[in-house]
């Protein structure tokens, strides 16, 4: 019999435990400790949806989100989780202005209109111009009367325009482009695409009826549009970007330049969120910036999560040292958080212990969401370091310590370990791995959503069952001399 259905007859007992069977006495069980049983096919994997809000006001089309450890994400990081559907969170063991520059390349990778684009008087040198593209990567950039947006459209300046003037003192009016193509004000993407491609040209200015610069669109965005469709964006065609922060005074500062910087989501970075530091910055953030979303914690249990909620927080972070590199358990903690949490309108993230596809399936079938720096070779294996954020290392290295209340500490107990982890790859293939094969995951289970999961689970018809120690042996390899796993091609 298929689990996920009620069976006709009352006499016929339904396979496996329901969600609150299984988590209802008082062992913590790991995803490792129970499998999920299979369900009724009617529909292809690709057909399965992904959908998923990670906050109260945040959806995402891929469930994924990249921890806020300073060798996991900076921006390359949250630019490529954004642009598949996922969101990356910019870690803060930096100074402010160092997270901020980060926070702010992702919001300028993909812009559809830019809304804020680098602008020049016509008095500005190519020196000016090349600073630009060496600081933020644009080549081409517009000439105003004034040198900024809103000003007269008076050229353009592209790489074409200046590569071969070896004096870098000359002055842009005397290389600029002033016979331009434009778009009116008020154009759609659509139509600045046909222009776009029917002029042949790279970057479209965007000007109001007086001849004024009020936005830009540049051909590449386009190009990433539709090479992306998935991509995770706010209601400015930015992609989204989360950053975390502690709680100490002085974070209250970082937060506002975070905001000014165009963050979307706040995530406060605590070992152990129930605390009255973070009751006051998670209450302090949605007083005075009631925009951003605000992720708390970490929890693990019920009466933490009710604190954070009761604070205003907009999702919560699951798991106090759960990782494979924290030493500070895992699946009962997720189904009991997120059963509470749910019942407020709270999204939750699995954090920590989620290594590979099934235990991803896992931690959503519990009723969460979630999901790694640069590499060196030791004996020939592609490596990257990887380290608890309450490690010795981590600590030192920058502001960590704040979040495990250590910065004053005359002896800093570590609260994780610092190593190395194989590397996968690149995201541009893993990524589609691991949504590949949470599809499947989903379509082995019979449901077609997350919201399809996460009915299921509440009304019984997801159905589990537990494993013995010797049952996870026996479903691991065994019995080989010699064994490789090749998780994709």
């Amino acid at each position: 019999m298929c689990p996920a259905m009620r069976p006709d007859e009352d006499d016929v007992p339904l396979d496996g435990m329901s969600g609150d069977e299984l988590f209802s006495g008082r062992d913590g069980y790991t995803y490792s400790d129970y499998i999920i049983l299979p369900g009724h096919i009617t529909f292809d994997a690709q057909d399965v949806t992904l959908d998923t809000y990670v906050t109260r006001k945040v959806k995402l089309h891929l469930p994924f989100v990249s921890s806020p450890m300073d060798t996991v994400t900076e921006s390359q990081m949250a630019i490529h989780m954004a642009l598949y559907g996922g969101l990356g969170i910019i870690h803060c063991n930096n100074t402010m202005e160092e997270q901020c520059a980060e926070v702010r390349k992702v919001k300028r990778f993909e812009n559809g209109f830019i809304l804020d684009p680098f602008c020049l008087p016509p008095t500005a040198t190519l020196a000016e111009v090349d600073a630009i593209k060496h600081k933020h990567g644009f080549s081409g950039v517009p000439i105003t009367d004034s040198g900024k947006l809103g000003g007269k459209l008076l050229g353009f300046v592209a790489t074409r325009d200046h590569d071969f003037v070896k004096d870098r003192s000359t002055v842009v009016k005397e290389v600029m482009t002033q016979q331009l193509v434009t778009a009116p004000e008020g154009c759609s993407l659509e139509q600045a695409n046909k222009i776009l491609t029917d002029s042949k040209k790279g970057k479209l200015p965007v000007v109001n009826k007086s001849g004024e610069l009020v936005a830009l669109i540049s051909r590449r965005d386009l190009r990433k549009n539709r090479d992306y469709p998935h991509a995770s964006k706010g209601a400015s065609k930015r992609l989204l970007v989360g950053a975390s922060i502690h709680t100490r005074p002085e974070d209250k500062t970082r937060v506002a330049m975070l905001v000014e910087a165009g963050v979307d989501v706040v995530v406060i970075d605590s070992s152990q969120g129930n605390s009255r530091y973070q009751e006051e910055m998670v209450k302090h953030i949605k007083a005075t910036h009631p925009d951003v979303q605000v992720v708390g914690g970490n929890v693990v249990c019920v009466s933490q999560a009710k604190n954070l909620i009761a604070w205003g927080v907009d999702a919560l972070r699951i798991g106090m040292g759960s990782g494979s590199i924290c030493t500070t358990q895992e699946a009962t903690a997720v189904y009991h958080v997120c059963k509470y949490a749910r019942k407020h309108g709270v999204p939750c993230w699995a954090d920590g212990g989620i290594s590979n596809v099934g235990k991803i399936s896992k931690a959503l079938a519990c009723g969460a969401s979630a999901a790694p720096g640069e590499y060196f070779y030791k004996d020939g294996v592609r490596l990257k370091t990887y380290r608890g954020m309450g490690s010795i290392d981590a600590m030192s290295k920058g502001t960590s310590a704040d979040r495990y209340f250590s910065t004053d500490a005359a002896v800093r107990v570590a609260q994780g370990v610092s190593g190395a982890v194989a590397d996968k790859g690149s995201l541009k293939r893993y990524l589609p791995y691991l949504s590949t094969g949470l599809r499947h995951s989903l379509q082995d289970m019979g449901l077609q959503s997350c919201e399809a999961l996460w009915a299921a689970l509440a009304d019984g018809t997801l159905r589990f069952q537990q494993r013995t120690s010797g049952a996870q042996a026996e479903g691991s390899i065994h019995n080989l001399l010699h064994a490789k796993k090749k998780d994709f091609s």
